[in-house]
């Protein structure tokens, strides 16, 4: 395996990793407006996710930059060509992590139900947005010879990419729903766990067609189609096993499942993307590739020797974070994170 072969993996996992972690972040932020019957149980979905939000969200930091550092040539080329989407991305997150921290500091309803909208919000449209921007890179884009994007409209907002990002949000639902149950105790414990158990069957047809979709107009099952269909058939078991775990009230394995519907996903995408960052609609020619869109050697053999050394310590930390805060979160408790 060459540093470009080992890099483009690493930020596969980031990316993976960030919407694993992230996306139930994201999925408790929608369930706010969907489970909580009163403002003392809003607080309490929220405090869920507290000592972690933040941190999950390093991981896109990270793959941003590892992106830049190993690619610049994809960097540059991505971050341009969706400028309006990372803008709403990062103005979306912003509002969300502010409405947590912002919540709770006036003990007024206007407050907190303004708040609660842009939580709702912020929580929302980055999934969408994200499932948007990479259903483009499969699909294609307008890609030139100088590696320069010329999109409208309809190359980013299409019917496809429109479904593959209503399908990540519904991904994210699922995940919060499936870590709220695993988190909270009473009431929350058991409606989140009824809700997730009748979202499932949305959330495969929203995933069958995505896949059908996918097949017919990419080619990454003509160039992976062998170990796509494998993880189409796990991705089949992993649904009827989250089900048959969330009626049998096993909320961590009924988690482990809708996290590995995350992880088949984003793997589907990197697998069948492989050598390629890009695919452009003009020319297979001037697709971004591993080979025409790296970093000099020295610079990735750097990296490298960074990464080695502090990469363990950042998962150890992370590690550490989820092991201290792993129990469940009452109403009997007004923590304000």
């Amino acid at each position: 395996m060459s540093l470009s072969d080992l890099w483009f993996l690493l930020i596969a996992v980031l990316f993976t990793g960030f919407f694993f972690l992230e996306g139930f972040d994201f999925g408790v932020g929608m369930a706010t407006g969907l489970l909580s019957r009163n403002d003392r149980q809003k607080r309490v979905l929220i405090n869920t996710i507290g000592p972690f939000w933040d941190a999950n969200e390093v991981w896109l930091i990270t793959a941003a930059g590892a992106m830049f550092a190993a690619f610049p040539h994809w960097y540059a080329t991505m971050f341009s060509g969706y400028y309006v989407l990372f803008t709403l991305i990062l103005i979306a997150l912003i509002v969300r992590g502010v409405a947590f921290e912002f919540r709770g500091k006036v003990d007024h309803s206007w407050w907190r139900k303004t708040w609660d909208i842009a939580i709702l919000i912020g929580s929302s449209v980055p999934p969408l947005l994200f499932g948007v921007m990479f259903a483009g890179l499969i699909k294609g884009l307008p890609i030139g010879q100088d590696m320069e994007m010329r999109s409208g409209f309809a190359d980013v907002v299409n019917s496809y990419s429109l479904w593959a990002g209503i399908t990540i949000v519904g991904l994210c639902l699922l995940h919060g729903l499936t870590f709220i149950s695993l988190r909270t105790m009473g009431e929350l414990r058991e409606r989140s766990r009824h809700m997730a158990a009748k979202f499932l069957p949305v959330q495969a047809v929203l995933l069958a067609v995505l896949v059908v979709w996918t097949y017919s107009v990419t080619d990454l099952f003509e160039r992976r189609g062998g170990l796509l269909l494998v993880f189409v058939m796990i991705g089949v078991l992993a649904v009827l096993l989250a089900g048959w775990f969330l009626k049998r009230g096993q909320e961590g394995r009924a988690f482990c499942m809708s996290g590995l519907l995350i992880l088949l996903t984003f793997g589907s995408f990197f697998v069948g993307l492989f050598p390629r960052f890009m695919v452009s609609s003009i020319h297979t020619a001037y697709d971004l590739t591993l080979y025409n869109a790296a970093s000099s050697a020295y610079t990735l053999k750097a990296m490298t020797i960074v990464a080695a050394a502090l990469l363990p310590l950042v998962l150890a930390y992370q590690a550490w974070s989820y092991f201290v805060f792993h129990k469940r979160v009452s109403e009997k408790e007004h923590l304000e994170y």
